[in-house]
């Protein structure tokens, strides 16, 4: 296997650690299958629970402002304590949560539930994964490294939303009772995140992981002081909006265009495996050609992609074009997703900070959960039919655009700042 792995540029700490790498990986999908689903089953989600897009909306910005709270601190923790503990407790927590789903909640009952998802999904969790992917490869193969984590994730996700598929079938039944088959789902989400949560307990090793001096809060005021983590932040920033912009294709092909429910959770299922083409392709042509390269030319592709789907006639002889343009700027927002963590040994941020980093970039990085649904929700309801997408797929291409500027800063940074060894 080594050999195999050599022979595709694997370096040798890569190699040695891929496994550990995959298994963190599968976390990180997993984990995000209940505070998420809710877009997969956009429109049935709705109807379940008697929400409107707002509300809907409402529940990503509660994510988003516990995240922004919980990514500040849990960066110095995931710096300071257990990996195997941090994914375990993160993943049995969450899981446990979707069993509370399943009482008879209201709508301040359900913000209540996304609250805590907030705290148990995002807090150190997302900041150790990070941390880890880093620290168990080379600086050289940090572009394939995140490309594999986040590629794992993309297939883990996929056969995760294939099975709640699954799920959903079997639960609305002879009947028709999607109420029931979103409670199917949620049991399966579930069972699934607390299996992994166990499954982590066992087989991380935290050994691997602890390379890093473990440092103190105060490691928090050094970080911020870095030019390269504000502007990997604002990068994220503007790839996070897409990130939350992707669920909003899906209801578009449906109302819109007219594709079919089916269609559309298959699409939503089927979307990830095309990540790997992204994740993957990406790590290997970021480290070949530089991270802000592989960045660039995938928000160009992006914007370009997202303003095709934009013009596309409102028929449904538009759905094949609809399809091949998201699944094209799908790949290569995978790209982005990837290798926006490889810009951390880019700019030659320390391994010793790299949880605290990674907290200091997800708070400015992820403050878009606070916003975009909402954001989406009203322009939706306030303008119905294609009107409310055209305006928010508008604003969609704006951000974009001023992702591939910060991506033009950092490349003017690095001509300035080469990287340093890490210390």
């Amino acid at each position: 296997m080594k050999n195999l792995l050599a022979k595709l540029g694997f370096g040798e700490k890569l190699s040695k650690n891929i496994w550990a790498i995959l298994i963190v990986s599968f976390s990180g999908a997993i984990i995000y299958g209940l505070p998420y689903f809710r877009f997969d089953y956009y429109d049935a989600y709705l109807a379940t629970y008697h929400l409107t897009n707002t509300q809907m909306g409402v529940f990503g910005s509660i994510l988003g402002v516990f995240g922004m709270i919980s990514y500040l601190f849990g960066g110095v923790v995931a710096d300071r304590f257990s990996t195997r503990m941090i994914l375990t407790v993160s993943l049995i927590g969450t899981g446990l949560g979707g069993f509370v789903h399943l009482l008879p909640l209201n709508y301040y009952g359900l913000v209540a539930l996304y609250a805590f998802w907030g705290i148990s999904s995002l807090f150190a969790f997302w900041p150790a994964c990070v941390k880890a992917v880093r620290i168990l490869s080379g600086s050289d193969d940090q572009g394939k490294a995140y490309g594999f984590f986040e590629g794992g994730r993309g297939i883990g996700a996929a056969l995760m939303a294939m099975g709640a598929v699954v799920a959903f079938r079997i639960g609305i039944g002879q009947i028709n009772d999607e109420v029931l088959g979103m409670k199917t789902v949620i049991v399966y989400y579930s069972i699934i995140t607390i299996a992994m949560g166990i499954f982590c307990f066992f087989t991380v090793k935290d050994g691997k992981m602890e390379k890093s001096d473990r440092i103190s809060f105060k490691g928090i005021g050094q970080v911020l002081k870095m030019p390269a983590v504000w502007i990997i932040g604002f990068v994220t920033f503007c790839n996070y909006v897409f990130t939350l912009s992707l669920y909003y294709f899906t209801p578009y092909a449906t109302s819109i265009l007219g594709a079919t429910v089916t269609f559309g959770a298959t699409l939503a299922a089927l979307k990830r495996w095309f990540s790997l083409f992204g994740n993957v392709g990406g790590g290997f042509f970021s480290d070949k050609f530089g991270t802000g390269n592989a960045l660039l030319i995938s928000f160009v592709i992006m914007i370009l992609g997202t303003l095709g789907i934009l013009i596309l006639p409102t028929q449904s002889d538009s759905i094949l074009m609809f399809t091949i343009l998201f699944v094209l700027i799908y790949i290569f927002y995978n790209v982005n997703y990837a290798q926006t963590w490889a810009m951390m040994d880019e700019g030659g941020i320390p391994e010793k900070f790299s949880g605290t980093a990674a907290g200091i970039i997800s708070t400015v990085g992820y403050l878009p959960e606070i916003f975009v649904s909402v954001l989406a929700g009203i322009m939706i309801d306030q303008n119905p039919g294609v009107d409310g997408y055209r305006q928010f797929f508008g604003f969609l291409i704006a951000m974009l655009a001023l992702g591939a500027i910060f991506v033009l800063i950092w490349k003017a940074y690095l001509k300035k700042h080469p990287k340093e060894t890490n210390q």
